[in-house]
């Protein structure tokens, strides 16, 4: 009973994302949302991908940009299992195919790592960018084990369920998804309370100091490295059975960039800050993209405005009300929360016109399409609608400005109010948030 109590937002989530594809369930054909089951999905994977990435950026500091590597060798070896499976040359059971290959992202984890590990900061960083374009390249040279530009072609239906789940449904596989989620990141989270994750801690805060008192922090990145392997093969190997293939793509920058994207946006100083980065980017992947020829640069401005103005992610943002909450003051940001939302809101609006109207200019007309808002068809070669967008956009942000001394004034003084009532810790906010 005590460890329900413990546990219950774990729970509570897990309830929480099983009836979440029902809300797209359509009742009359009684059938689920095939989009919405695979967004969901891609969701879950990317997580684990995410916070296998915080291990070595959030834990250790040690920022990476080519772990698709690891996440795509082991999507690679998890698709080579799967074959096998089928082809009847041994059994494993479809449940345990992510298993396989966090295996085999755990095996090029050392493997790799014994050489990146060697160097730390932007040595380190530099090393893996030459290590992902490497094995990019290698993946179109090397047909056997990468298939070449075609990739490797699976068929996830093996009839080996320990479960007797065909997995011939994106709900079977959503459900699978989930659980392996949901066991990766609890294992993550233990991680971090293991002597390793405190001793990554401590040399991603001082390496010198932890190699004083007897630690080889050489060892502790290989370690750390090797583990965080581990945990993006697992979602490379659930990727190979929610897409049934597996191609360069999955070792390539692009998929690295995602992960650096999700963790600082979401923050990297908390455990589910990545949780809350990957799925602000899979919206806009999935989502925005749908909508708008410019997605990319709404993602390239979100995460320059969160380096910029909120370094310590979405989950920084909400650590920073937590004293403020304890004083029992919360409720007094409402309204200054609501003033400011009408020129935030402006700014939005005239920005995302301004960035269309230049889209439906260039690539729009290229592709033949016009730019409608409403079912209204607008000119964005007419000089009206750029007047209100531009208009929009600069009285908006010298309203917002207006509003946010206010906000910042209302802010300082809770803030004073929450330390005279000793609520605010003396600890630093990252020590706090891991």
């Amino acid at each position: 009973m005590s460890m329900l109590r413990r546990h219950w937002p774990w729970l509570l989530v897990l309830i929480v994302l099983l009836a979440m594809p029902f809300l797209f369930y359509d009742w009359s054909r009684g059938r689920h949302s095939g989009f919405a089951l695979t967004l969901l999905s891609e969701i879950g994977v990317m997580a684990i991908f995410a916070l296998s990435y915080n291990m070595l950026m959030g834990q250790a500091g040690l920022l990476s940009f080519g772990h698709a590597v690891l996440f795509g060798l082991g999507a690679y070896c998890a698709a080579h299992v799967v074959n096998m499976v089928k082809v009847g040359t041994f059994w494993l059971p479809t449940e345990l195919v992510p298993l396989a290959g966090g295996l085999g992202g755990m095996f090029f984890g050392y493997v790799f790592g014994w050489l990146v590990t060697k160097q730390r900061a932007t040595a380190f960083a530099m090393i893996t960018m030459g290590l992902g374009e490497l094995v990019s390249a290698a993946a179109l040279m090397f047909l056997a084990f990468f298939g070449g530009e075609g990739g490797i072609s699976v068929d996830r239906v093996m009839h080996t369920s320990i479960f007797g789940a065909s997995y011939t449904s994106p709900w079977q596989v959503y459900c699978l998804v989930l659980a392996w989620a949901f066991i990766a990141a609890a294992l993550m989270k233990l991680q971090t309370q293991t002597p390793l994750g405190s001793i990554a801690n401590a040399t991603r805060d001082n390496f010198e100091r932890a190699q004083f008192v007897g630690y080889d922090p050489r060892m502790v990145r290989l370690l750390q490295f090797t583990l965080s392997g581990f945990f993006a093969g697992i979602g490379g190997g659930l990727y190979v059975l929610i897409y049934e293939i597996v191609t360069f793509d999955t070792v390539s920058a692009a998929k690295s960039a995602n992960a650096l994207l999700a963790v600082y946006i979401g923050g990297a100083g908390g455990f589910f800050g990545p949780i809350l980065g990957t799925i602000v980017v899979v919206l806009l992947q999935s989502g925005v993209s749908l909508l708008s020829n410019a997605w990319l640069l709404y993602v390239g401005v979100l995460f320059i405005v969160m380096v910029m103005y909120a370094p310590g992610g979405l989950i920084g943002l909400i650590y920073m009300h937590v004293p403020i909450w304890r004083a029992g003051r919360l409720r007094e940001l409402w309204l200054p929360y609501a003033k400011a939302f009408p020129p935030a809101l402006l700014v939005l609006l005239g920005f995302v016109l301004l960035v269309e109207l230049a889209s439906f200019t260039t690539i729009g007309a290229a592709q033949g399409k016009r730019f409608s808002i409403g079912g209204n068809v607008v000119d964005t070669t007419a000089p009206m609608p750029w007047v209100v967008a531009l208009a929009a956009l600069v009285l908006g942000g010298l309203w917002l400005r207006r509003e946010a001394r206010s906000f910042r004034q209302r802010w300082d003084e809770l803030i004073e109010g929450a330390k005279r009532q000793d609520v605010i810790e003396d600890a630093k906010p990252q020590e706090v948030l891991a």
